[in-house]
């Protein structure tokens, strides 16, 4: 199946006078859940349903954990996860404390192999 994408227009403000152009925008065709990915992974193996969820909900909790630890977690056919912090900057080094850190997130670094597949992809506008 293609990915579906759609035409947008986006206007630069920065150029003088202000143009639009149009740019592809990708179209979602759904979602699907952890259930559905443990029934999908249940019919590619050997292991029920129940067993791919209760996997999947453990490695979610060891990968929480690693993070949370300050590891980097590198799952080698999907890629590598880590922790980015935000906060506020400070005049100099010397200022800087646990006080400037304003919050955490989750990045992710999607592995070769399936950067690879998205050379794969076909695509197929929708009007």
């Amino acid at each position: 199946m293609a990915i579906q994408f759609k035409m947008v227009a986006k206007q630069n403000n920065i150029a003088t006078p202000p143009e639009v152009k149009y740019y592809p925008c990708a179209v979602s065709q759904g979602e699907i859940d952890l259930d559905d990915l443990a029934k999908t992974i249940a019919s590619r193996s050997t292991l029920s349903k129940a067993d791919c969820y209760g996997v999947m909900i453990a490695m979610s909790e060891a990968i929480g954990e690693a993070l949370a630890n300050g590891k980097l977690v590198k799952i080698e056919s999907l890629g590598t996860f880590s922790v980015a912090l935000t906060g506020k900057g400070a005049a100099d080094a010397e200022n800087i404390g646990k006080s400037n850190i304003t919050g955490a997130k989750i990045t992710y670094k999607p592995s070769k192999t399936l950067k690879k597949g998205l050379t794969q992809l076909k695509y197929k506008r929708i009007y």
